[in-house]
């Protein structure tokens, strides 16, 4: 019998089944987990030259958009906040020196981040001298007393997380012991699957990692992270941005197996680059208590209002009058292709790769070495070879069972490095979906009036003009934007809400400025003298009634040589109903409807002979 849960499923757990079309909705079991250790000595309050924010406020304001992007997108993971090197100590039952953990391992909420605002800025480095103090260091109690917080939680965590936020690359000054305590304690939570990162941060002379933190920190989980950074984080933008690269786990929309042909196979993981943002869905509140209501659906029979149980429902297909019954296992046998997978089907050069191939946001693929060993090797052969020779993959793709078949292009990616030697993109194929034949349509292109050379030569001016280097990431949504800055003021009990700068605008003033007189030159060229933009426009006169008027009733019949062109070119299609009932009459034609399909058909069928 069939499992009871694939017929009755809560609608609140249901798992988005167009992955490939809508990005997917990872299904993944535990809670995401994240620890902010970060140093609080006397350095980390020294401001920066030209009024520059200290390091300690640089990280209170990352540590503050960390906490506000997973109220918003996984309000769900559980977040804490321990600062270490300080003179108040405040811990579980106390025992650990120097150690003040602000937020214990919980969900992030609106009093928290409230929390962090009060130590933002010259008013928050001074409430954290007076709550937290500057005293002796220890690493090892520190990240002891966050090995106590991971193990105090009761519930299920799929990935943990923590980050070390300093600007001492010695923070015992040259203590073996407390050294050795460090390093011991990182190694028994690296075991239990903590995965510790460095964000260090300017200092004068330099930032020596190799001094004693290389090794605290954890290996590259895979070979597309880069590990230890060597370069400090100077700005607010740059440490932001390495947060967000390390804070959430890379986690593959599905895991297949990739063919190149008989015998030989890899394993890649689908990822998902980007995808289109929108609000979060409404949650149903109970009235009563304010707590989600589950939503469960369940089938009744229609005479006896039983319960049908799975086995009890069949599927059936009306074919020739008659009702064939499936089993739910014949269907899904019928509806089945193939195994899920990738399957090479052969190469083609770069160029024959066109823009209106592109039908939806591409996925992107990388080896899984843990699934097919060596697949990491072969997969940086075939991306090498692609890449140097300008070649795209052709494959068939299937992302799960029981769905159809897609050609995808496969279009190679090399690694790139920016300036501060973070990866800015990564290794891989981008899987192109590929329409089929019957996908694209040729459309009659309307002909409109053609441009004048000095027109169009004028316009390449203004388009010279306005010129401008275009990144996506550069222009906001601003009613997304306006949407979180509301959620944001009735959280934080704000009286406002922040105001938004709406990107999308055009900046008149400097289109102006840029273009100058070109502008209306461009419209002496183009629109007459006595053009009025603003004007209202002519009324449209209306054709005379039927045998009334002065106007002459307009001609609408057309010799039986036209028609002939009209059928031989096949463009009746484009004439009115009138007209063809017209040429209907004055050719004798009988038509068994009016519609304008039924007219074309027998004009055609009686002009054509």
């Amino acid at each position: 019998m069939a499992d009871w849960k694939e017929y009755y499923q809560n609608e609140d757990d249901d798992v988005e089944q167009d992955e490939e079309d809508s990005g997917g909705d990872y299904k993944v079991s535990g809670r995401d987990s994240l620890v902010f250790l970060i140093d609080a000595s006397k350095e980390m309050f020294i401001k920066g030259e030209d009024g520059e924010p200290s390091n300690f406020d640089m990280t209170m304001q990352c540590v503050r958009s960390v906490y506000t992007s997973k109220i918003i997108s996984s309000d769900k993971d559980l977040v804490a906040l321990v600062f270490y090197g300080t003179e108040q100590s405040k811990n579980p039952r106390n025992s650990f020196k120097h150690v003040y953990v602000y937020h214990d391992l919980d969900s992030p909420g609106a009093q928290r981040v409230q929390d962090i605002d009060k130590l933002l800025g010259e008013k928050g480095a001074q409430m954290a001298g007076k709550i937290l103090g500057s005293g002796e260091t220890s690493l090892g109690e520190a990240l002891w007393c966050c090995s106590n917080l991971y193990s105090d939680i009761k519930l299920r965590l799929s990935h943990k997380r923590l980050m070390i936020f300093t600007c001492r690359d010695d923070p015992h000054g040259g203590d073996g012991a407390k050294d050795r305590q460090a390093r011991t304690k990182a190694a028994d939570l690296k075991e239990t699957g903590v995965v510790i990162d460095l964000m260090h941060l300017t200092k004068p002379g330099g930032f020596d990692v190799s001094l004693f933190f290389c090794d605290i920190v954890s290996p590259p989980e895979d070979e597309s992270e880069l590990g230890v950074q060597t370069e400090p984080s100077r700005k607010l933008e740059d440490l932001q941005k390495r947060v967000r690269a390390k804070e959430l786990k890379k986690r593959a929309q599905s895991r297949l197996t990739f063919s190149l042909g008989e015998g030989v196979n890899l394993a890649v993981g689908v990822y998902v680059l980007a995808r289109t943002a929108t609000k979060p869905p409404a949650v149903r509140l109970y009235r009563d208590n304010n707590e989600p209501v589950r939503t469960k659906t369940r089938y009744f029979h229609t005479h006896n209002g039983g319960i049908l149980l799975p086995n009890d429902m069949k599927r059936a297909q009306v074919y020739g009058k008659k009702q064939i019954v499936m089993e739910k296992d014949e269907v899904d046998e019928i509806k089945k292709f193939d195994d899920p997978g990738l399957v090479l089907m052969g190469f083609k050069p770069m160029d024959r790769l066109k823009l209106h191939h592109h039908l939806r946001p591409a996925l992107f693929i990388y080896p899984e070495e843990e699934q097919i060993s060596g697949s990491s090797c072969m997969f940086t052969a075939l991306l090498l070879k692609c890449s140097e020779k300008n070649l795209f993959a052709l494959c068939r793709y299937i992302p799960r069972r029981n769905t159809p078949p897609r050609f995808v292009a496969l279009v190679p990616q090399r690694e790139e490095m920016d300036q501060s030697q973070t990866q800015a993109t990564p290794p891989g194929f981008h899987v192109i979906l590929l329409p089929f034949a019957d996908d694209i349509r040729t459309l009659d292109v309307h002909e409109g009036p053609t441009a004048s050379d000095e027109q169009v030569d004028k316009m390449k001016e203004i388009v010279h003009k306005l010129r401008f280097k275009y990144r996506s990431d550069a222009f906001e949504n601003p009613v997304l934007q306006q949407h979180y800055r509301n959620l944001e003021a009735l959280a934080l009990d704000m009286l406002a809400p922040e105001p938004i700068e709406d990107l999308t605008m055009p900046k008149v003033k400097m289109i102006d400025d840029r273009l100058g007189p070109l502008v209306q030159e461009f419209k002496d060229l183009v629109y007459p003298s006595d053009y009025n933009p603003e004007g209202k426009p002519a009324a449209k006169r209306k054709p005379a009634e039927s045998g009334g008027g002065a106007e002459k009733k307009a001609k609408i019949e057309m010799s039986e040589e036209e028609m002939k062109n009209h059928v031989a070119k096949g463009t009746l299609g484009k004439l009115t109903v009138a007209v063809l009932k017209e040429a209907c009459k004055q050719f004798g034609i009988r038509t068994t409807g009016t519609k304008k399909q039924e007219l074309i058909d027998a004009l055609t069928t009686q002009l054509s002979k």
